[in-house]
């Protein structure tokens, strides 16, 4: 498997089993060993992975951190775990502020299983900046933190080249903060400057501000939508199939019989989940979608006896996947975001397997 599989492994594992976790040894090992370990450091190895880190500090003598991943026998990351879900700031990083100034360690990592904060010090040499400069949530990541991740690994680590994109990465992360809070709640500095050249002569009087700002949130909305239906028909236009053997992914609703059946981003981007988790059963063009009112449905082969499941999406605050089990009844099950369709992707495999056939020749099981 490549690196972002083995992530999804584990993001799946630890969204089914996060309630049963209530200490912060068990967050240790059932969550933060098992990264570390997918980051190609042998967590069994204390010449390159040491438990129970013990360095004395100033007058303060065998303090202990984490855990510390070791290169030639010195540290290069620290990790200090709290328990699993609990808060995550900065004055729970006191073992990592210290033992950063007396080790030669330039990264630590402060985690509570879920999230894991990454610091250095961009601002001072040898101590630690407050604020991280990357951050990686295990339940709920997008490929440009995968690849920001993998950074760490064993086989990438390279000081001189974290620490050049470090600081992007920190002032990148602060204005997409800051655009996000203008998204949900446009400051009245914001609706102010992007309002300048619409107003003329107006004044900015607290209706204006009240009517422009509801605009720059409609605006924000309409944007990032266009921008997502943009790039999902552009991934769909690069997969579709030869003209001599035309197969149309996304099965067009005949508007006499479905009239108000409008297929929306969230569904294309649920399709595409579904068979990146499938390509390694069928050929991805044998998963096809069929939009309805209710509810979207993704098939075998076109096939309504052969459903893999519903993406239960009209009510884009209640996101729901339907699965089903070998008596075909469907279990509704919520989804955070779109991403969460893969923490069942086990579900769906058992389902678009059931639909194989177990003798033939393997192009006529996957073709």
């Amino acid at each position: 498997m490549d690196f972002i599989d083995h992530l999804r492994v584990l993001s799946s594992r630890i969204a089914n089993t996060k309630d049963m976790i209530q200490t912060e040894e068990a967050t240790k090992t059932s969550m933060v060993m098992p990264l570390i370990q997918i980051l190609g450091y042998n967590v069994f190895d204390p010449m390159e992975v040491t438990p129970e880190f013990v360095a004395d500090v100033g007058t303060k003598k065998g303090e202990k951190v984490d855990y510390a991943v070791l290169k030639d026998g010195k540290p290069i990351i620290l990790f200090e775990c709290k328990k699993a879900g609990a808060d995550l700031n900065i004055n729970h990083a006191g073992q990592l502020f210290r033992y950063f100034h007396v080790t030669s360690a330039r990264f630590g990592v402060l985690t509570n299983g879920f999230i894991y904060r990454f610091f250095t010090d961009l601002e001072q040499p040898n101590k630690m900046d407050e604020k991280p400069f990357f951050e990686f949530n295990i339940l709920e990541f997008k490929d440009r933190d995968v690849e920001e991740l993998k950074k760490f690994a064993k086989s990438a680590f390279d000081l001189d080249t974290i620490l050049t994109t470090a600081n992007d990465l920190k002032f990148t992360r602060a204005i997409q903060n800051r655009l996000a809070e203008w998204m949900a709640n446009p400051s009245e500095e914001f609706v102010r400057l992007v309002s300048a050249d619409l107003l003329g002569n107006r004044r900015f009087t607290p209706t204006v501000k009240d009517q422009f700002t509801l605009i720059a949130k409609r605006a924000f909305e309409q944007l990032i939508a266009e921008r997502i239906n943009e790039r999902l028909k552009g991934a769909m236009a690069s997969e579709s199939a030869p003209a001599a053997t035309p197969a149309a992914p996304v099965i067009p609703v005949d508007p006499s019989t479905e009239p108000q059946v409008a297929t929306s981003p969230e569904e294309i981007e649920g399709f595409h989940a579904v068979r990146a988790i499938l390509r390694e059963l069928v050929t991805p063009r044998r998963i096809v979608m069929r939009d309805a009112q209710s509810y979207c449905a993704i098939l075998l082969d076109d096939n309504n006896r052969k459903p893999i499941c519903r993406l239960r999406f009209n009510n884009t605050q209640k996101l729901r996947l339907g699965i089903f089990n070998g008596s075909k009844d469907e279990e509704q099950l919520p989804l955070e975001s779109v991403d969460d369709i893969f923490n069942y992707a086990e579900q769906l495999r058992a389902t678009a397997t059931s639909y194989i056939p177990t003798t033939g020749s393997e192009s006529n099981r996957l073709g």
